[in-house]
């Protein structure tokens, strides 16, 4: 038996409804259970499969991989009964497949996502997106005619605790922000075992340009995503530094990233990601006129850049004597939030949850999209050592 979840009927910040009454031969239900099938069966798509067996109301029905142990450990992971398929165009033909999730490398995304969208099936597309600035647009105007569901892995958006902090950033509790700094660092050469070398460019695929956009688009895109929800705006300039400077193992990606990113509106942004050091190893800094904000793994602090001063222009009103004491300390306040569970199975509830309701979801392909080009921009920027402009052809009407 599933462990029941009680938040089926969250209402999510900033959300907006699709329109009704779905055109062509699609019409909108709800469904008793959601059926998945999984394209990809690596890590991701078998740590997605896992979640979904948590959670009520869904379940993966079937999965697909070229690897064919893969394939074999994706249909472990699914529900008694699933069929596995070579060739993920088999999967979409299934009746019993109601949606599906796209898990393989990113660059691999649009051919996929076509087949897909021709199939009406609902989309849970992994992150980043799409590879690449025209890819990503096409895609937006390919999906406004779409019906059907279309949300985009980046799981902070439906993160109870980084809600909670971007409306505390929303509210001008910190003042002016000027500057995020966020890092995602690790001290390992990102490499898995391959059991046959003839698997070795699609089993470490983040190390070749053929399929991956190396630490930007796999690590350093969540904490773009989350600057352009604070932002509420995308970066006008990015600009940055990248190089294979320690592991000389034919790897093709960037072993560090140091990315600058510039939003209309004065807020100055920086993406560092290394692979030869875990000191602190995730963590995103905003910093304000009156204090900062300082998320990683464990949670969320404030701390303030005067307390005296705070309390006297009631900053601090209404909160609890803990976290006064804290302040005038010097201490961080940390950020409490209800019902904050792991923020991908929250992704995936959120997801099933947009499929029975018809509400479009907080992560969609428009902030996708956002991503997506910027992430491109960052590594053209890093390969050429020039600035790189947002163009007005990458504008696109929010939905």
């Amino acid at each position: 038996m599933k462990r029941r979840e009680f938040i089926r009927n969250t209402t999510m910040a900033g959300a907006a409804a699709l329109t009704t009454g779905f055109a062509g031969a699609f019409r909108h239900r709800e469904f008793d259970t959601l059926k998945v099938g999984v394209i990809g069966t690596g890590d991701r798509g078998t740590g997605l499969s896992y979640l979904i067996n948590q959670i009520d109301g869904i379940e993966v029905t079937a999965v697909s991989d070229i690897i064919p142990f893969r394939l074999e450990n994706g249909l472990k992971h699914a529900s008694e009964g699933a069929k596995g398929y070579e060739d993920y165009r088999k999967l979409l033909e299934e009746s019993d497949v109601d949606a599906v999730i796209v898990s393989v490398p990113y660059a691999l995304h649009d051919d996929i996502l076509k087949d897909v969208i021709s199939a009406e099936k609902h989309i849970y597309c992994e992150k980043t997106m799409i590879k690449g600035e025209n890819a990503a647009v096409d895609l937006v105007h390919q999906i406004r005619d779409y019906r059907p569901v279309f949300q985009v892995g980046h799981q902070y958006h439906s993160s109870r605790l980084y809600m909670k902090a971007v409306e505390i950033i929303h509210s001008g509790y910190l003042g002016h922000v000027e500057s995020i700094e966020c890092q995602w660092n690790r001290n390992a050469d990102w490499r898995r075992p391959v059991p046959d070398p003839k698997w070795e460019r699609m089993i470490n695929w983040r190390m070749y340009r053929e399929y991956s956009g190396g630490l930007t688009a796999e690590l350093c895109s969540h904490q773009i995503d989350f600057c352009n929800w604070v932002a509420g705006e995308t970066p006008a300039k990015v600009t940055g530094f990248g190089g294979i400077d320690y592991w000389k193992d034919g790897r093709e990606t960037y072993d560090n990233v140091h990315i600058m990113m510039q939003y209309p509106s004065g807020l100055n942004t920086k993406f560092t990601s290394l692979t030869t050091n875990a000191y602190e190893r995730y963590q995103i800094k905003v910093q304000g006129k009156k204090g900062t904000m300082i998320i990683n793994f464990d949670g969320a602090k404030i701390y303030l850049e005067n307390f005296e001063e705070a309390r006297e222009t009631g900053v601090v009103d209404g909160v609890s004597g803990a976290t006064s004491e804290a302040w005038s300390r010097g201490q961080g306040a940390p950020i409490d939030v209800d019902q904050d569970i792991d923020p991908t199975k929250q992704a995936l509830i959120d997801f099933r949850d947009s499929v029975n309701t018809g509400k479009k979801p907080i992560s969609n392909v428009e902030t996708g999209a956002n991503v997506a080009i910027l992430v491109s921009m960052a590594i053209e920027a890093m390969d050429t050592n020039t600035v790189v402009e947002w163009k007005p052809e990458y504008d696109f009407e929010q939905g």
